[in-house]
């Protein structure tokens, strides 16, 4: 009888639980990428928003990469690429899923494309969702080799069809792929078009779906947690 009389109290005690909502569900762990110079707060809106809708502290991954002070400094090569890699890494390894979903904001962007595809992982990652990239290039960066005039622009850099961007070219990573962008990015779109070869620079080949905001390129980011959330559900 006192069995019984726990089991019933057991039973009652996680059905209470799950009508208010305090069981955490199994999700894909998240990895946030950060843009050039910008830091892992620059995520806060979107991580406020996803704890808000029951992602554990433990859920998110915010890898701090790249020179702070000097935007022309930084590209897709060495140094850099060692936080993202390692936050991809312990994502994969302690979701509860088995699977991450990725979220890039601008160089984050490209730079998380390029561990996805360097560790072999796009099988594992759910979502991709590129925000404010610019996978096909930075027109204000020339075209490679001309006009290269910085480690951002470089070889290893965002200058159209330089050496990294044909090495992602094309490569999927993801099960879906998502892109967010604008026609008034400040950064994509700095010369006063966005378009590279005719298509936007922060589309991605193959993408589920593309959206376009009438939003600047760090509102892209910020202003948009509900839209990311939703994708990566």
């Amino acid at each position: 009888m006192i069995t019984i009389k726990k089991t019933l109290l057991l039973v009652t005690a996680s059905l209470a639980l799950l009508l208010t909502g305090k069981v955490q569900a199994c999700v894909d762990a998240v990895v946030l990428v950060h843009g050039n110079t910008a830091s892992p707060a620059s995520w806060d809106n979107t991580y406020n928003y996803l704890r808000s809708k029951g992602y554990k502290t433990t859920d998110i991954y915010r890898p701090n990469w790249g020179s702070k002070s000097c935007a022309a400094c930084n590209d897709h090569s060495g140094s850099e690429e060692t936080p993202v890699r390692n936050a991809i890494n312990s994502a994969l390894n302690n979701s509860c899923t088995g699977k991450i979903d990725v979220i890039g904001h601008s160089m984050g962007a490209t730079l998380a494309a390029q561990q996805i595809d360097k560790l072999g992982v796009a099988s594992q990652v759910d979502a991709f969702v590129g925000v404010a990239g610019a996978f096909r290039g930075l027109l204000s960066c020339g075209v490679y080799p001309f006009n290269v005039w910085s480690s951002t622009c470089g070889s290893a850099g965002l200058s159209v069809s330089s050496p990294f961007l044909d090495s992602i070219y094309g490569v999927r990573f993801g099960q879906r792929v998502y892109s967010i962008k604008s026609n008034i990015d400040q950064v994509v779109c700095a010369t006063g078009s966005c378009l590279v070869y005719g298509v936007h620079s922060s589309r991605i080949w193959g993408e589920n779906a593309s959206y376009t905001y009438s939003l600047g390129h760090f509102g892209l980011q910020t202003d948009t947690a509900v839209r990311q959330y939703n994708l990566i559900r």
